[in-house]
């Protein structure tokens, strides 16, 4: 995944990285993180009516020349051309949601990332309570940031759960099968234009912080920092502006 215009040093100041990169797990860790905590998850651009550009060139100049953010396709997207600039070995693969009442298609996407023989999941694009950092690939619990994740192997899928106000909640399911950048072009345009989607239905904003996490959802904020909930009725507008540094289309 690369784009002609993608720039290594642009990307890394976009996202407040300094110091060398590498083929490594600190530097995986580092770009995840530091990703999360500078490009929102959000959904402004559908919400405007529009389908987000999957090509690659328009995903560099929206999340990195125009400071804006995005959904999974885009912000996992211009991660991967960053792996792909350092010289990881990384793929693609379909993730099924969980969240919705009923099962729904493999219309989230995901990066694996290889190193040394094993393999990490990857997420920036998911929002809500997503990642915070790689997990490798393997049944069991993990904790980051001190937010609990578990991966389980379920029907030959693996599912990521995370424990949420004491109680464990599926996010999605994955298989570790590689998928082509243009298999997600249908479900972008699904996501963007089928009215059961969230993201049609809501506007969203989303955005890690080092000990938490602020949650944008119409004129609701959810912030949360070391555990503890702040709840606010916010207008939308001004919300997006004041926390997550973003103006309407």
């Amino acid at each position: 995944m690369t784009a002609t215009n993608f720039n290594l040093t642009n990307y890394l100041s976009r996202i407040g990285y300094e110091g060398e990169v590498g083929v490594d797990v600190a530097t995986l860790t580092q770009l995840v993180q530091k990703q999360l905590r500078s490009i929102p998850f959000e959904n402004t651009e559908v919400q405007a009516g529009r389908i987000p550009s999957l090509i690659p060139e328009d995903i560099y100049t929206k999340i990195i020349t125009n400071r804006r953010g995005g959904y999974c396709y885009e912000i996992n997207g211009i991660f991967a051309m960053a792996l792909t600039a350092i010289g990881f070995e990384w793929y693609f693969a379909g993730a099924r949601p969980m969240f919705y009442p009923m099962r729904r298609p493999k219309t989230h996407m995901v990066v694996i990332v290889r190193i040394k023989g094993s393999d990490y999941l990857c997420d920036t694009g998911f929002g809500g309570y997503a990642l915070r950092a790689p997990m490798m690939i393997e049944e069991g619990e993990v904790t980051q940031d001190g937010d609990r994740f578990r991966l389980e192997l379920i029907d030959g899928e693996y599912v990521l759960s995370s424990l949420v106000q004491d109680e464990w909640q599926r996010q999605y399911g994955f298989a570790t099968h590689p998928q082509e950048w243009i298999e997600f072009s249908l479900a972008n345009y699904f996501n963007a234009t089928h009215p059961d989607t969230i993201f049609t239905q809501k506007k969203l904003a989303i955005m890690q912080t080092p000990n938490g996490r602020k949650i944008l959802v119409d004129n609701e904020l959810k912030l949360i920092e070391e555990g503890k909930l702040e709840l606010l009725k916010v207008d939308y507008e001004g919300a997006l502006k004041e926390y997550f540094g973003l103006e309407l289309f």
